[in-house]
């Protein structure tokens, strides 16, 4: 995979945006559950109080505490307040504090965190022992000052001390908020107001936090969309180029339907998984990791069962990751298999009608369906399985949460809010790992299409352009020599062709003959270096074809295969294929030569007339001559025709050589030949003779007849002697 990846560097400016929205996405999922305990805590149970120092007190209330504070207390309360009086209040404090009309109102300076932070203790310490003063005078009946002579302050203030210590900080927040509650009432203030603006200005802070989630959302899904797009994009075009380059030794190591596949299937997985990756599995651990952290600050000692829950989640992605991961490198294969077998349908498609075998070909599609489909529904059942674990762990985590923490609450530990935070923590935690989890099933999968993919992009090209490439001789046109050739396939043992020897001159035309698999075929695809030779050499004016480049050797050569071959488009854009600049005369020219004139001129459209893929809607005639059409506008110095007239009658077959002959005197142009028939090589002038890969012959038809016993078999199976004495 990692070796794929490399690909994702044009990318890299888009995936550090990617992954900075994602910070985004997490900052705004994780404020939100804080906003939400707000709400609870500080809005519904405590009235909208957010802190346990005063705002604003009365004269008397604050006198109430200064009676119970010592002396760094006192220090502490009264530089923390500054005093308003109703004869120097101003009409926006009268409107604000409505007591102000008829008492003195203490207000709180803009003091820093730190002071408020212990002047908050402070108030605290000395509320709860205004609660144990009072509660110990209504036992005793008694008048608090009376009390306090009796027993002193320090008794009392030693039991706060100690009752604060054994109540939680929710239930000390709450019985704080109930003494400040008390006061603003008693001010005047609105605290039903206070309450439901505070509720509202939570609310609407989730609200924008919940809007920039889904904002970084959409950008991240919109960035990783086009990131494995264009990667997927960059790669087929880097596989498909590299195949365009293979040799027919390359080619013979990947089926056509598996080099589909992998350009296809493969390269979508990599593009689905890069998806998911920049989406899910960059964001998981941001999110779980943020969620871990405030999940540890929020102080509720619940955080092993997040644990418990991680390690078993683990533990079952583990145990399916070992399970599946073979599964899918098979699956691959069949997809490959499936596809070759649908190929093969296809193509043969007239043959299987013909001999009546299309229920065979159903069984064999059959049994390719079903062995992808038995092992789909393996890994499909194993993710099934894996999501009711997954829910059942989840819920469960979501039970513990709600039965530990409930004791909490009932304590005094901690409020309901931060309970339902811990809980939404907690299920993003859970949820980080469910995710992450759901991509580790699709990683095998990509895995292995990338590995197929590397073995296609990492493949040595076997036939390659020298680093010091020679040019072609400008004194010679259309020489070929063939040096004492030998050629085996890669792997084979036996060498197909053995020593050949021969050169053509220009303007001439030199023809292969011999029996089938002699390697007529093999012998001429050895001149445009579709293979090397194995041993020896084949020059072309003048020059190994080794150490030219192979687009300056080609370029020099009309190729037309023993299979006539055209491609979608129409009949014009066919025969520009060799030579796009070609004028109308060139073109006009090539399918006189070619003979295909005729019938080009009887379509409705003429040469724009369209062609399928294939050239499936011309017949096999049609495309031969087409096809030697389109060699011919090239006007190429070597023409190469591997048995390229066998679906022609005689009749064309013989008007179409004439004219190709004195076509090629013409431009002195060289061909080479390989036939069947002896009647298409009667005039050739060089015919060479081969026999299980050996060259047992070299001439002109008579010659060969009197010296050569291979070519006299071959023509008295197919002339007459009377045919023959004509000749």
């Amino acid at each position: 995979m990692t070796k794929i990846l490399k690909y994702l560097k044009p990318y890299w400016l888009s995936i550090v945006l990617a992954f900075g929205l994602l910070f985004g996405q997490a900052t705004c999922e994780l404020t939100m559950p804080d906003y939400m305990q707000n709400i609870v805590n500080t809005g519904i149970q405590n009235a909208g109080i957010e802190s346990g120092v005063y705002q604003q007190i009365r004269e008397k209330t604050l006198n109430s505490y200064l009676m119970f504070a010592n002396d760094s207390e006192k220090d502490l309360i009264t530089s923390s307040y500054k005093l308003v009086t109703p004869s120097k209040a101003t009409k926006e404090e009268k409107t604000e504090i409505p007591a102000l009309k008829t008492e003195n109102v203490y207000v709180l300076k803009d003091i820093s965190e730190e002071k408020e932070e212990k002047l908050s203790s402070a108030l605290t310490l000395l509320q709860m022992t205004m609660v144990e003063v009072s509660k110990d005078a209504k036992e005793q009946n008694v008048q608090i000052p009376q009390l306090l002579m009796m027993n002193g302050i320090d008794s009392y203030r030693k039991a706060a001390k100690s009752e604060i210590s054994k109540l939680g900080d929710s239930t000390v927040s709450s019985m704080s908020s109930q003494f400040l509650k008390k006061e603003y009432t008693d001010l005047g203030m609105n605290m039903e107001k206070m309450q439901q603006d505070h509720i509202i200005f939570s609310g609407l802070k989730m609200l924008g936090y919940a809007l920039g989630s889904a904002v970084c959302a959409i950008l991240v899904g919109f960035l990783a969309s086009r990131i494995a797009a264009g990667f997927s994009k960059d790669l087929r075009e880097e596989v498909f180029e590299k195949v365009t380059h293979f040799s027919n030794e390359n080619l013979n190591t990947f089926s056509t339907s598996s080099l589909i596949t992998r350009t296809t299937n493969d390269i979508q997985q990599l593009q689905m998984t890069i998806v998911m990756f920049l989406r899910i599995v960059m964001y998981a651990p941001i999110i779980g990791v943020g969620a871990i952290l405030h999940v540890i600050e929020s102080g509720a000692n619940m955080t092993w069962i997040l644990a418990l829950c991680v390690v078993v989640i683990l533990s079952v992605v583990l145990l399916i990751f070992m399970i599946v991961m073979p599964k899918f490198k098979i699956m691959q294969k069949m997809i490959d298999k499936m596809n070759s077998v649908v190929r093969e349908l296809l193509d043969g498609m007239l043959v299987i009608r013909a001999f009546n075998n299309e229920k065979l070909e159903e069984k064999k599609f059959d049994q390719a369906n079903s062995d992808i489909t038995s092992i789909s529904l393996f890994t499909t059942r194993a993710m099934a399985i894996m999501m009711p674990i997954m829910m059942f762990l989840m819920n469960g985590t979501t039970l513990m949460i709600l039965w530990f923490g409930s004791k909490q609450v009932d304590s005094g530990m901690i409020q309901v809010g931060s309970i339902m935070a811990f809980m939404q923590y907690a299920m993003q935690v859970i949820m980080a790992f469910l995710m992450i989890t759901m991509v580790t099933i699709m990683l095998p999968r990509a895995n292995v299409s990338a590995l197929r993919i590397h073995e296609v992009l990492s493949s040595e090209i076997t036939i390659k352009d020298p680093s010091n490439p020679m040019n072609f001789s400008s004194s010679m046109r259309g020489v070929v020599s063939f040096k004492n050739v030998s050629f085996k396939y890669p792997g084979a043992d036996e060498e197909v062709l053995s020593n050949i020897s021969f050169e053509t001159k220009p303007g001439e035309t030199t023809a292969f003959i011999g029996s089938t698999g002699s390697g007529k075929s093999t012998l001429i695809n050895l001149v445009p270096r579709f293979y090397d030779v194995t041993s020896g050499s084949i020059l072309v004016d003048g020059v190994d074809i080794r150490n030219v480049k192979q687009a300056d050797l080609r370029s020099r050569i009309g190729y037309v295969p023993q299979k006539g071959m055209l491609l979608s488009g129409d009949i014009e854009s066919n025969l520009l294929y060799s030579k796009k600049d070609a004028s109308k005369d060139d073109i006009s020219n090539a399918l006189s030569i070619s003979q295909s004139t005729e019938f080009v001129s009887k379509k409705p459209e003429g040469i724009k007339s369209e062609i399928n893929q294939g050239g499936t809607n011309v017949s096999g005639g049609q495309r031969q001559r087409l096809s030697i059409a389109r060699a011919v506008v090239r006007k190429p110095e070597i023409y190469i025709f591997d048995d390229s007239f066998s679906a022609l009658d005689f009749k064309t077959d013989a008007k179409l050589r004439e004219a190709l002959a004195k076509s090629c005197k013409e431009t002195k142009s060289t061909v080479l030949l390989v036939a069947q028939r002896i009647s298409s090589i009667l005039h050739a002038d060089q015919i060479i003779v081969l026999d299980e890969g050996k060259m047992v012959g070299k001439g002109t038809h008579a010659q060969l007849m009197k010296s050569c016993e291979v070519y006299q078999q071959i023509a008295s199976s197919q002339l007459t002697k009377e045919e023959l004495a004509n000749v």
